[in-house]
């Protein structure tokens, strides 16, 4: 079956020094950058947020990172200002190949709702054309890895299981920011949804 490699926000804010530093983020790029061709496409996800965006905490008067609101489509957590667009926050890692890419999503743009998955806005019915595009290349199979475990990937795990994909998510290729026990959170959800989580 023709297979994928989803690179999820291999970023620099997401890195150590980043302004939403991932422990560890950094680590798994020597594996991702030797796994990729063993797929018949690499896709690369890249939040893109404008300066001014809902799911910062600088957008909320009174509010601090990580802190939860309500939006319209649903609970959101409030973010440290990062991967703004243009900034070398938002750009991939230095030393991700990211000259294997046959597509780079960009997500988060509109500035109204966040976008953690790589095939839905945070709305859940907003699509970012990536579904389209696997399937016009006749690609069933999606092996994910990037950062971070508990968010990106995991909301892209799960979207790409309901749509039909057959998913795994290597664990060893991701790390996690594991805020209030939303790693073992993910963990379930992706599991119900039908995700085969591998080390």
């Amino acid at each position: 079956m023709p297979n994928a490699l989803i690179v999820i926000d291999v970023q620099n804010d997401f890195c150590p020094g980043g302004a939403l530093a991932v422990a560890g983020g950094d680590q798994i790029i020597p594996q991702i950058n030797a796994m990729m061709g063993e797929f018949d496409a690499t896709i690369l996800t890249q939040d893109w947020h404008p300066q001014v965006h809902s799911s910062f905490a600088s957008s909320h008067a009174g509010k601090a990172p990580f802190d939860m609101i309500d939006m319209p489509y649903g609970a959101q957590v409030l973010w440290p200002d990062h991967c703004v667009q243009g900034t070398g926050g938002a750009d991939f890692h230095a030393d991700l190949n990211t000259d294997a890419a046959d597509m780079i999503i960009r997500k988060g743009y509109n500035p109204d709702i966040d976008s953690y998955s790589a095939f839905f806005e945070n709305d859940h019915k907003t699509p970012t054309g990536l579904e389209g595009y696997l399937r016009t290349r006749g690609i069933t199979t999606l092996t994910m890895v990037g950062l971070a475990t508990d968010f990106c990937v995991h909301f892209s795990a799960v979207d790409a299981a309901k749509l039909g994909f057959e998913v795994t998510v290597l664990e060893g290729a991701c790390r996690a920011i594991d805020m209030d026990g939303s790693l073992a959170a993910a963990r379930v959800a992706m599991q119900d949804a039908g995700v085969k989580l591998e080390s």
